[in-house]
C-alpha cells in the first residue's frame, strides 16, 4: 500500500492530498473536542498511533510497481478513537514511516492515507456499526471490520495505482490486474487482521471496558 515517490502524476498526488485535507481537518477538531471532554482520549489517542504505526509497519514485496503489502490496524484505530481521528494519526503515522524508513514516500502521503486512513479505517467503521446496530457478537462485528478495512484499503491503492497509471489500458481493466497484484499476499493478512481486531476487542471488553464506553450501545453478554 505503501506507494512510493515517483509513481502517481503530480495532479493525482494533488489530488489524493487535498481528498485527504479534507477528512483531516475535522479530524483535528474532532481531537480537540473530544481532548476537552476526557483527558484520558489524549493516551489514549497516542497508544492507537503508535499501534497503527507498528501494524503498518511490516514492509512485504508485491509485483505491484512502486508499493508493498502489509496489514493496516485502522479499522481498528477508527473504531476505538473515531474515523476522523484516525485519518490524522493515519497521516502523522506515513510522515515517520517515509522518513524513518523509506515506506511510501513524502509526495504520495495523501494517496497512502487516503487509502489506509480515510478508506480503510471508514469502512471498517462503517461495517463495525452496521453489524452491531443489528446485534451480532463483537468478535464477528470486529472481525468483519479489519477483514473488510484491509481490503478496501488495497481496492483503492489499486484504484490509485491503476487511475496513474492506465495509459491505454481501460481503467478498470488496469485496477483489477493491480489488485490481483496484491491479492496473494494481502487476502490472508486480511484474515489476520480480522482475527486481531476482533482478539483485541473482545479482550479489551473483558478486562478494560472502561476504555470502550463510546462505542457499546447495548449491553455486552
Amino acid at each position: 500500500m505503501h506507494i512510493e515517490d515517483g509513481i502517481l502524476t503530480a495532479e493525482a498526488c494533488a489530488g489524493w492530498y487535498a481528498a485527504t485535507v479534507a477528512f483531516v481537518v475535522p479530524g483535528i477538531f474532532e481531537i480537540k473536542r473530544r481532548v476537552r471532554e476526557n483527558l484520558s482520549y489524549k493516551p489514549f489517542l497516542a497508544m492507537m498511533g503508535v499501534a497503527v504505526f507498528v501494524i503498518s509497519a511490516m514492509h512485504l514485496p508485491v509485483p505491484v510497481t512502486g508499493s508493498c503489502s502489509h496489514p493496516c490496524g485502522t479499522a481498528l484505530a477508527a473504531i476505538l478513537i473515531g474515523p476522523f481521528a484516525t485519518a490524522v494519526i493515519s497521516t502523522i503515522v506515513l510522515f515517520f514511516q517515509a522518513i524513518f524508513f523509506g515506506h511510501g514516500g513524502i509526495t504520495t502521503i495523501g494517496a497512502n492515507t487516503f487509502s489506509m486512513g480515510i478508506c480503510g479505517g471508514l469502512s471498517g467503521y462503517v461495517f463495525w456499526k452496521i453489524l452491531r446496530a443489528i446485534e451480532c457478537p463483537v468478535w464477528l462485528a470486529a472481525g468483519v471490520a479489519g477483514f473488510v478495512g484491509d481490503l478496501v484499503t488495497y481496492l483503492v491503492a489499486a484504484f490509485e495505482l491503476a487511475l496513474s497509471l492506465h495509459g491505454h489500458v481501460p481503467l478498470l481493466k488496469q485496477w483489477v490486474i493491480f489488485f490481483m497484484g496484491y491479492a496473494p499476499m494481502q487476502l490472508p493478512l486480511a484474515v489476520a487482521e480480522g482475527v486481531l481486531t476482533s482478539v483485541v476487542l473482545t479482550t479489551m471488553l473483558t478486562h478494560r471496558p472502561e476504555l470502550l464506553p463510546q462505542i457499546f450501545v447495548k449491553k455486552e453478554t
